[in-house]
């Protein structure tokens, strides 16, 4: 049995969506996500920046109700079993915001195995955002060897760390910059599954 841990990127890896977005057509902002978020996928735009602003668009939505619609959207099964068959050696981290996807961790045995950004609540909307997750500081503060897996440009840092990188392009294209830096790529989440399985 190997002692790796295994990270992983939340939107477009664990779910079949990307959350922003999916939050944006609650207020009918989606064409303005949309595009900050594909710039940032693309590693045109600093996440942190993009984040902010896309957080900004999003902060008029009731908090509870996102949680819930989010706590429910699709997953790619093959990378989410893998999660649950094994939530001790598994670790979620993602830029989005607790107060969002708390719903969704539980859902995946995850509450208490997820790095993410932190906001805080007012009157049931958010009222500021408190901090932005810095994947790769993130990850650089682990010991144990590292399986990484995800999908956008602020995944390439992620890997580059990781003792072992994977991309996943089962739901949209792998970053160019990501691609650079991986040892694997997989287009497919239940032969992801298996080869996860295979690194136990």
């Amino acid at each position: 049995m190997s002692d790796y841990i295994f990270l992983f990127d939340l939107d477009s890896t664990i779910s079949k969506i990307e959350i922003l977005p999916e939050i944006s057509k609650f207020i009918g902002k989606e064409k303005e996500i949309r595009a900050l978020t594909e710039k940032t996928m693309a590693g045109e735009l600093p996440f942190k920046h993009s984040f902010l602003q896309r957080v900004e668009i999003l902060s008029c939505t009731d908090v509870a109700q996102v949680n819930d619609m989010i706590a429910g959207i699709p997953l790619n099964e093959g990378i989410a079993r893998f999660i649950r068959e094994n939530p001790d050696r598994c670790y979620v981290v993602t830029g989005n915001l607790d107060v969002w996807i708390s719903g969704l961790m539980e859902r995946l045995g995850m509450e208490n195995h997820c790095f993410c950004s932190k906001a805080a609540v007012k009157d049931g909307k958010i009222d500021k955002v408190i901090s932005v997750l810095d994947k790769q500081l993130t990850v650089s503060q682990f010991v144990q060897p590292m399986v990484a897996v995800g999908d956008g440009d602020n995944d390439a840092e992620m890997a580059q760390i990781a003792d072992i990188g994977i991309g996943f392009g089962g739901v949209r294209n792998i970053a160019r910059s990501l691609i650079e830096t991986i040892d694997f790529a997989f287009y497919d989440d239940e032969k992801l599954y298996d080869f996860l399985n295979k690194l136990l």
